[in-house]
């Protein structure tokens, strides 16, 4: 009988080690498979979702109305403004005149030098000779005079102190509605004017009510609602751009009579002097305003860095409007400040209010004494 088959002792050990090594894989294979991942946690329910969502909801308008509703600021007292802010005429002609002016017996070189450091200030051609003029009468009637005092009182007679600076608004609480129209060229600030002078007037205890009648700037009634809300003052806007802005300004002052206030101020688009379409639309508004109360003040908003071509504006406001005061915006850090003592020459009309910064109480009544003062760096 074949045995052949029957393995020997080596072969028989080879058998059962192959055999173990399969066995041992199987089992490998099989204890995988049964170590599975955690199960996942479980999706909320849509009734959970549901609730979640709602307390989101119902909390989080609360806390968005804490943020957005802003607080109603208490604007700064008008007294003191320009005593404070005084230091930021930052002109530097009075300082160059002083110079001049304390070399003892001018030459007509010296004289030739005054003028055109004050032409170059934008003093303008006419107001400059006056002033010169003037310093050659107090030299000789004191020729050993104080140069500071004599050139502090030459130039205190061109800003002439004796002019009326106060806004024709009434008396506070005096129960009548008051109206005042703000206009000017692109790029003035007149509607930030407008914002600012709203803050002076709270800061008198009156009641104010602003119209935005620049109807052609998209964000110019959005800027002028932010400066309403600071101080608690009502704007009454356009609800569609490009809406006619006498009727915008006629709504305003409406409004403003409906709530008796005291004080109505109409800002209005900027405009070009050559443009008579829009000129004769400024016009209007002053006229349908007129139907409610009649302006007490057209203020003209000038920027002090545009010198001459300010004088140039005005001229042609005036014969569109009866201008009854200037702002100068932008004076601080400017060497053009001679434009007050042009623009007040040539026109009759007083500057009123100043810009000397760009904070919201940075707008200050104009103080001539204080002007000179710090043009001579006292």
């Amino acid at each position: 009988m074949d045995i052949s088959w029957i393995p020997g002792d080596s072969d028989l050990l080879v058998t059962i080690v192959a055999g173990l090594v399969v066995i041992g894989g199987v089992g490998a294979a099989l204890l995988g498979r049964g170590r599975q991942a955690p199960p996942r946690e479980a999706p909320p329910r849509r009734d959970d979702a549901a609730t979640t969502a709602t307390t989101t909801v119902e909390e989080a308008p609360e806390e968005a109305l804490e943020e957005a509703a802003p607080a109603v600021e208490t604007p700064e007292a008008v007294d003191h403004r320009f005593g404070r802010l005084r230091r930021r005429v930052g002109t530097t002609f009075g300082q160059s005149l002083l110079a001049i002016f304390r070399r003892g017996s001018l030459s007509q070189d010296d004289w030739d030098e005054l003028e055109e450091t004050l032409l170059m200030a934008d003093v303008g051609a006419a107001a400059t000779d006056e002033l010169l003029a003037d310093l050659k009468a107090r030299l000789k009637a004191e020729p050993d005079g104080d140069p500071r005092a004599l050139l502090r009182a030459a130039l205190l007679d061109v800003v002439d102190p004796s002019l009326d600076r106060s806004l024709a608004l009434g008396a506070p609480g005096d129960g009548e509605l008051h109206s005042a129209v703000v206009v000017g060229v692109n790029g003035v600030g007149k509607t930030t004017t407008v914002g600012k002078l709203a803050r002076v007037l709270v800061a008198e205890d009156r009641s104010v009510v602003l119209g935005a009648a620049d109807t052609f700037r998209a964000a110019a009634a959005d800027q002028l609602e932010t400066w309403g809300a600071r101080v608690g003052v009502p704007v009454v806007r356009a609800h569609v751009d490009g809406a006619d802005p006498a009727s915008v300004a006629y709504e305003a002052a409406d409004r403003a009579r409906t709530d008796a206030a005291e004080v109505l101020l109409v800002d209005t688009a900027g405009r070009l002097q050559n443009k008579q379409g829009l000129m004769d639309e400024l016009g209007k508004i002053v006229r349908v305003v007129s139907k409610v109360s009649p302006p007490k003040e057209v203020l003209l908003v000038l920027d002090a860095t545009t010198g001459q071509n300010g004088l140039t504006q005005a001229r042609v406001f005036g014969q569109v409007a009866p201008l009854t005061g200037i702002v100068l915006t932008k004076l601080d850090g400017t060497a053009k400040g001679g434009i007050v003592l042009a623009v007040q020459r040539e026109l009759g009309v007083p500057v009123k209010f100043v810009g000397l910064g760009e904070g919201a109480d940075d707008l200050a009544p104009f103080d001539p004494a204080g002007f000179v003062d710090s043009l001579l760096g006292d």
